[in-house]
């Protein structure tokens, strides 16, 4: 609750409350040292008394210190009387600690055989309350000296509280407030003797903290009062929050008839850009500042308040009704005392026939007057307060209330404890027991009370005097009628673990600021999504940060990420760069174009090159087919058919096996393939040297030698590729550096000298055919075959020397499809060349393939 303002520093003021404390403890120390010495004395404590209201004795007393007026009549010394006014708030706490002893009086398991009394006394301003407590301390009053009490409940203020407890301290008197929540009252070096069955605003605030973390509120605004209360809650709130990453947008305190106060608040609420704002004030202020500004329309704004003013609908009035709609604040929990309604309800003034206080309130209540006059009704004592709409007569919640009933019976089952006696001891303190008439030593034993109210909630404290934290999370939601019901919505509790403290219930509805359907959103800057990280700008508050897009080849997968990731090498990030995908994998397969058509072609050499076999098989014995050598002619066609095929192994997906196999498959084919040509050239040139006079070159280079040498330069290539799949064969590699999005398989080439010496001997062979054949191009015979020969060499090496700037700049399976295309198209140059002008002949001119034909333009010449 709200301290009294002060404008010295917080050491300062406990250096005077000291000084004043010790000052009052003199006087007391004399005031029961003058009862001391004489039993028939009369004592009397210097300065007003009789501030007791309502008593009733018994074996043991308790007392109560309450506000049940907020100006106290004086006498008016020939200057005029002040005025009465009346609080019903702690009247009926008044009224709670009273039905609460006569409720614990008629337990015949608490206090067995022991009553208990009370002494209720009443007081205003800070002076008189604490002329209250000390009364109740010395059992001194107007009528004289009473037995003193053995404890003190109260008061609602914890500025108040603090001056009691300076005093009750060094008196080893407990001190147990209902309301009292300054955090300051847990410093139990100040204040060793003082307990409380409300939690402290430590407590609430940090309530408060997770309330704006659940909904995601990290961008509030904060308006307080000054004073030390307000002060205190908002330093520890900015402390917390920062804890958790919520940010204060603006901090601003508000004072009563200041008016420029009120504009500076109003105009950062309209130009801020926080929608939570946290109302920090005790009830008082929080009544003048919704009366200062519900002329300037505020809407659109969050309210969140705590327990000082969340439950008061009081609060609400014609212009206030659109500021308070969907409020949300901590309360102090809903509890159920059976029979406290009724008894409030059945209060007479005959009850208290010599109490002022009743009767003043009976006539506030029933607007009557129980002296005789002519402008007002008279009160007959028997009105029905059930009839009454007031903050007394409200029954349907007892929530500050519960903390009263609950403070009463922490100091029964206290006293209950002391009472204990077993084998000549205490079973709660093992200490020797005590007597009735000894000076009670009731604070021992209220730091060992554990026990449960009738409505299951538990009491006990920890080593700093605080009880189990307990707060409602409650919303205003205005009904149709304009009605008010403030709805309970969730609840905080410390007793439970850490993420389960704060829960909302399930399936209410609430309602939101600005009457929204939707939860309020009050960030400074939107979270950074997924695939952005999060850069912190030093020259703003944490919450005002910035978000950039994560670079090439990283992700975040995130929420508010700092960093970005980069992703494994075999993964890349998605369009949103917020998940790792597999990267796609590139070869030449034959599901694609490309592939399809150079299987296709490479499907027809074959066709072409065993429909080529067939015709020459079928004219086997034409002159066409023995004057170009038709074994050499048949194994060039097998060799072309294995040209033609190796070309499929380069097609789909690249293993040990199909690395190894392509690579030697080709070398060795074509070597075979050009063997065969080398043959036919040399073929070409003996027969011509046969012809010429005493030439015997033939012998040297007949069949035989041409298979031996066909087999020798075919043997040459395998004994290569042998020690290239021996040393360092191909195999296949995941290729990640030529593309960043995408993984080429390939097969690499392991060695790459032997790569280039199975390319080099083929290249040599096709040059050295070549030129032979070029040296032949131009034998007179009526089909020369060098000159075919020639023409397709010219062909084979021209392809192959393109090939090889394509081959190294080409990526992925384009450098695959260009050494499928190299290999097509020498293939097919050889088989079209050597071999489709002799088909032509066989089919479409019969007539020329005789040997008349053959041999009638030859004329023989020196080479």
């Amino acid at each position: 609750m709200h301290l009294n303002n002060c404008l010295c520093p917080v050491e300062l003021i406990h250096v005077l409350k000291w000084w004043l404390a010790m000052g009052w403890i003199t006087l007391i120390s004399f005031t029961l040292l003058a009862r001391t010495m004489s039993e028939n004395q009369t004592c009397k404590m210097i300065g007003q008394t009789g501030f007791m209201e309502f008593s009733k004795g018994g074996d043991l007393i308790i007392g109560g210190v309450f506000s049940m007026t907020s100006t106290r009549k004086l006498n008016d010394y020939g200057y005029g009387a002040f005025p009465n006014t009346y609080c019903i708030k702690e009247f009926k706490f008044a009224r709670t600690m009273i039905f609460t002893v006569e409720e614990i009086n008629r337990n015949t398991e608490l206090l067995p055989g022991v009553s208990l009394g009370y002494r209720v006394f009443n007081g205003c301003g800070s002076e008189n309350l604490v002329r209250a407590a000390i009364e109740a301390v010395t059992g001194e009053d107007s009528k004289g000296c009473s037995d003193p009490i053995q404890a003190l409940i109260g008061h609602s203020s914890s500025g108040v509280t603090q001056d009691i407890n300076l005093i009750l301290s060094p008196l080893s008197v407990p001190h147990v407030s209902h309301l009292s929540t300054c955090s300051c009252l847990s410093n139990k070096r100040l204040y060793p003797t003082f307990f409380r069955t409300v939690p402290s605003d430590h407590f609430q605030i940090l309530g408060l903290v997770q309330l704006m973390k659940h909904f995601d509120w990290l961008w509030v605004g904060i308006i307080h009062s000054e004073g030390l209360y307000s002060k205190e809650g908002t330093a520890t709130f900015n402390m917390e929050a920062k804890k958790e990453g919520i940010c204060v947008e603006y901090t601003l305190p508000y004072a009563k008839a200041r008016p420029f106060m009120v504009n500076t608040i109003v105009n950062t609420l309209r130009e801020c850009s926080s929608k939570v704002v946290l109302l920090f004030m005790s009830l008082s202020f929080t009544k003048s500042f919704l009366s200062d500004i519900e002329e300037y329309k505020i809407t659109g704004k969050q309210w969140i308040g705590g327990e000082a003013w969340i439950t008061q609908e009081s609060l609400a009035s014609v212009g206030t009704r659109s500021i308070l709609q969907g409020a949300m604040g901590l309360a102090l929990p809903l509890a159920n005392i059976p029979g406290l309604g009724e008894y409030l309800l059945s209060l007479k003034p005959t009850d208290e026939p010599q109490s002022t206080i009743i009767k003043a309130f009976w006539e506030n209540f029933f607007e009557c007057s129980f002296s005789p006059s002519n402008t007002t009704a008279v009160c007959t004592g028997t009105e029905d307060l059930s009839t009454v709409s007031s903050g007394y007569t409200a029954i349907t919640q007892f929530r500050a209330e519960n903390n009263v009933y609950k403070a009463v019976y922490l100091l029964a089952y206290s006293l209950h404890a002391l009472l204990q006696c077993k084998n000549g001891s205490n079973p709660t303190t093992g200490k020797p027991c005590i007597v009735l008439n000894v000076t009670l030593q009731v604070l021992e034993h209220i730091k060992y009370v554990n026990f449960t109210t009738q409505d299951g909630a538990k009491v006990s404290f920890d080593e700093n005097g605080e009880s189990i934290a307990q707060y409602d999370l409650v919303n205003w939601q205005m009904k149709e009628d304009g009605s008010i019901e403030i709805v309970n919505v969730g609840q905080y509790d410390t007793s439970y673990p850490d993420g389960e403290k704060f829960k909302i219930k399930d399936n209410t509805k609430i309602v939101w600021g600005g009457d929204s359907d939707k939860v309020v959103r009050s960030v400074c800057t939107e979270p950074c999504p997924p695939g952005t990280r999060k850069a912190i700008n030093k020259l703003k508050l944490v919450c005002c940060f910035e978000c950039f897009q994560c670079p090439e080849g990283t992700i975040s997968n995130q929420t508010n990420s700092p960093d970005c990731l980069i992703c494994p090498p075999e993964f890349w990030p998605n369009e949103k760069k917020d998940k790792c995908l597999l990267k796609k994998t590139e070869y030449l397969s034959y599901e694609e174009i490309m592939g399809i058509l150079l299987a296709a072609f490479g499907c027809i050499g074959v066709f072409l090159s065993l429909l080529t076999s067939i015709i020459f098989f079928t004219h086997n014995e034409t002159p066409i087919v023995k004057a170009n050598n038709s074994e050499l002619s048949f194994l060039l066609l097998f060799s072309l058919k294995l040209c033609f095929l190796c070309s499929l192994t380069f097609i789909g997906r690249p293993t040990q096996w199909s690395c190894m196999l392509r690579h030697t498959a080709f070398g060795i084919t074509f070597v075979l393939c050009i063997s065969c040509v080398l043959g036919k050239t040399l073929v070409v040139l003996m027969a011509f040297r046969a012809t010429l006079p005493a030439s015997n070159v033939m012998k040297w280079f007949g069949p035989a030698q041409q298979r031996v040498s066909v087999l020798c330069f075919t043997l040459i290539q395998v004994i290569i590729c042998i020690l290239w799949l021996t040393i360092n064969p191909p195999f296949p590699k995941k290729n990640m550096s030529y593309y960043k999005e995408k993984i080429i398989l390939e097969c690499a080439l392991g060695s790459v000298v032997g790569f280039w010496a199975v390319l080099g001997y083929i290249g040599l062979l096709a040059f050295l055919c070549f030129i032979l054949a070029f040296l032949a191009r131009k034998l007179p015979d009526s089909f020369n075959e060098a000159k075919l020969i020639t023409f397709s060499m010219l062909i084979f090496c021209a392809v192959w020397i393109t090939f090889i700037p394509a081959y190294v700049s080409s990526p992925g399976k384009f450098t695959v499809a260009v050494e499928i295309f190299a290999i097509l198209a020498s293939s097919f140059a050889l088989l079209g060349c050597i071999f489709f002008p002799k088909c032509y002949i066989i089919i479409f001119r019969p007539e020329q393939n005789s040997k008349k034909h053959l041999m009638g333009k030859i004329q023989p010449r020196n080479l």
